[in-house]
């Protein structure tokens, strides 16, 4: 079979593949990411790239307008290799980890709060889990045979008053050759039992003093991203922190395409590997970054969602997708991390968060045990809104949980320039209500190139609010300005032109994204609605709600409100907490009382499956309309919509 060369742009990586690939295999082959956010059905229309020379089969479909067509634009996805290619990979085709790695700017309005370690101390939750002992033992001479493991073993009954002690055999075996290294001067690692009852177990044992050298490593599998942190088990100081794109998502950027691509040959052996390897990634560049030696690792904590810790511990997660939803198992082991291909010591042991069902995980779990809800009298809704959006409702005595499926129009998915919160992407908008010219501005303050799913929030709230589109997420077709335009049978408006752009084209909001996102939101409000009926409270009974994840940080509560996402209450009462899978990771290792309560916390959280929840579908069909069909639901917007409308300064009929 003939094997022809590619060369992508800007790039400069050339790879060669057989007649008949597809264009982003051989991109995936070359180590040139594309975004496909579709998994390669074509569907998306996100993987466009420009054929600069060369020949190919396909890629042209409904998704490329004429003119990117007649341009030489093609769908990666669906463009077939005939012959050698030289491919220039768009900007806005592009992932930019970078912004992953930089503290975001939240909203003025959501209050901030994480658990820190003298936060741990003062509500005396701090017990560590691993603790380093310096040692100086007596060598053995004539009078004195003991035992190298009972000469240690002795000395801390002796001296600390340890008397539940087992050695572990990696340590046995290391013994003879460390206690003699430093003259019998010796630092062990103890590893407490998460309960009373239990031993004590020495887990590693270094030549000379290190017990100054204590630390772990917490990890966040997400879907999209994974973040890591390397912590200081003395300090709670975090020393090193990383974000990377999930490598997985060359297969596909949702679970459901991950875990059919793990059902094909040697499907699940691959997706392991590459999420194994992104953990890797990012452990030598917070290790490299603290200048210290592995050594000094002692555990690693793992959070992620049930899919993501099924596909790191290379568990098949078909029976995930298909009814009754089960996963393989909701509680997992300690297992050695370098059993599981992570670049760790041999002491090393890998903790992973339990789950509570297939679309309740770890990392929720992990947010629950981090903001610490389980342990409050406070009325709570937490919420993680991602592409599913994962609900816990409850306090110190019960909790209930769902997860929705909100679909990928918060990350950019399901809209015509959506894009993640990377360079270039409009992350807020002012609109003047009497010429509806737009003020943009964008993830590192450059030319915009696309829209987040903070900043499409946004939009479609202040477009609302000044009368651009009505409850039904139309547009104003009488409105005076050349921005407002119906092309290609869809009614759009202009955010940015061609030249203010970085991608040479308009940037449109059409009103097939708008219906998209009011889908969306519709689902995480309606399964917040249908979780409270089932439990018999309303939304006037909360105490407050925490969000969560990346997303959260950088929602407008206002804007959030006035499409319907959140449930209109003070936003003095809405915290935000960060990323509550890695907080959850990192108390983990801290302290074991989090160890200890995190079973207890799973069995106390009744899961919901929504779809099989008669309510669900009524409060969905509801929640399709901006704000939503009961506007009482929404009284401070109402009011002001009513006031508006008194004064005159609606524009538009239909406005409620």
């Amino acid at each position: 079979m003939t094997d022809y060369k590619i060369k992508f742009l800007p790039h400069n990586k050339e790879v060669k593949v057989p007649a008949g690939e597809t264009l982003i295999r051989a991109a995936m082959e070359a180590g040139v990411h594309i975004n496909a956010s579709c998994g390669g059905e074509g569907a998306c229309g996100k993987c466009r790239v420009l054929i600069e020379s060369g020949e190919l089969s396909g890629g042209i479909n409904k998704r490329l307008r004429d003119d990117d067509i007649e341009k030489g634009y093609r769908l990666a996805c669906q463009s077939t290799v005939t012959g050698d290619l030289t491919v220039r990979v768009p900007i806005e085709s592009e992932v930019d980890a970078s912004v992953l790695n930089k503290l975001s700017a939240p909203r003025q309005t959501a209050r901030i709060h994480t658990i820190d370690f003298d936060e741990l101390k003062e509500q005396g939750l701090f017990i560590p889990p691993l603790e380093k002992a310096y040692l100086e033992l007596p060598p053995p001479d004539a009078l004195d045979h003991l035992p190298d493991v009972t000469r240690l073993v002795s000395h801390f009954t002796l001296t600390r008053d340890e008397h539940r002690l087992e050695v572990d055999l990696t340590v046995i075996r290391k013994i003879p050759d460390v206690l003699r290294e430093e003259d019998f001067k010796v630092t062990a690692t103890l590893a407490r039992p998460v309960r009373e009852v239990g031993k004590t177990r020495i887990v590693n044992v270094q030549p000379g003093d290190t017990s100054g050298c204590n630390l772990a490593i917490a990890i966040d599998i997400g879907t999209t991203t994974v973040y890591g942190q390397l912590i200081d088990l003395a300090t709670g100081e975090v020393l090193a922190e990383k974000g990377d794109f999930n490598s997985q998502i060359s297969y596909g950027e949702d679970v459901i395409t991950r875990i059919v691509f793990a059902e094909k040959p040697d499907g699940l052996e691959k997706l392991h590997e590459r999420i194994i390897a992104t953990i890797n990634k990012i452990i030598g560049w917070i290790t490299k970054r603290a200048d210290i030696n592995g050594e000094c690792i002692s555990a690693i904590t793992l959070a992620g969602n049930t899919t993501m810790t099924q596909l790191f511990l290379k568990v098949n997660p078909k029976y995930i997708r298909r009814a009754p939803y089960v996963p393989t198992a909701t509680l997992y082991p300690p297992v050695r991390a370098i059993d599981l291909g992570l670049g760790l010591e041999e002491h090393v042991t890998a903790l992973v968060y339990p789950a509570v069902s297939s679309y309740v995980g770890g990392d929720i779990v992990a947010g629950v045990m981090g903001c610490g809800m389980y342990r409050d009298e406070a009325l709570t809704l937490y919420m993680d809104i991602g592409t599913n959006a994962e609900i816990v409702i409850g306090n110190k005595d019960w909790m209930a949980c769902a997860a929705c499926s909100a679909g990928p129009a918060f990350e950019g998915g399901g809209v015509e320039f959506g894009m993640r919160a990377a360079k270039g992407a409009i992350e807020d908008i002012s609109i003047d209500p009497i010429t509806f010219e737009p003020m943009l501005l964008t993830v590192g303050n450059t030319r915009p190139k696309g829209i987040c799913g903070s900043g499409l929030i946004i939009m479609v709230g202040v477009m609302f609010e000044i009368g651009l589109i009505n409850n039904l997420g139309k547009y104003e077709r009488e409105l005076d300005t050349p921005r407002l335009r119906e092309g290609n049978g869809v009614w759009e408006f202009v955010l940015a032109w061609a030249d203010e752009t970085q991608i040479d084209r308009d940037i449109v909001l059409t009103e097939i994204d708008i219906e998209n996102l009011i889908r969306a939101k519709g689902a995480i409000f309606s399964g917040c609605v249908t979780l409270l009926e089932e439990v018999g409270i309303g939304i006037r009974d909360l105490d407050r709600i925490i969000l969560a994840g990346g997303f959260g940080s950088y929602v407008d509560l206002e804007k959030a409100m006035i499409i319907g996402l959140l449930p209109e209450i003070d936003p003095a009462r809405i915290t935000f907490i960060g990323n509550g899978s890695l907080s959850g990771a990192r108390m983990s290792a801290l302290t074991n009382r989090i160890r200890r309560d995190v079973v207890n916390v799973t069995r106390m959280m009744t899961s919901f499956e929504l779809s099989e929840t008669a309510s669900y579908m009524n409060n969905y069909v509801a929640a399709l309309f901006l704000p939503h069909t009961d506007m009482n639901l929404f009284p401070k917007l109402k009011a002001r919509h009513e006031n508006r409308k008194t004064a005159g300064r609606l524009t538009h009929p239909s406005a409620v």
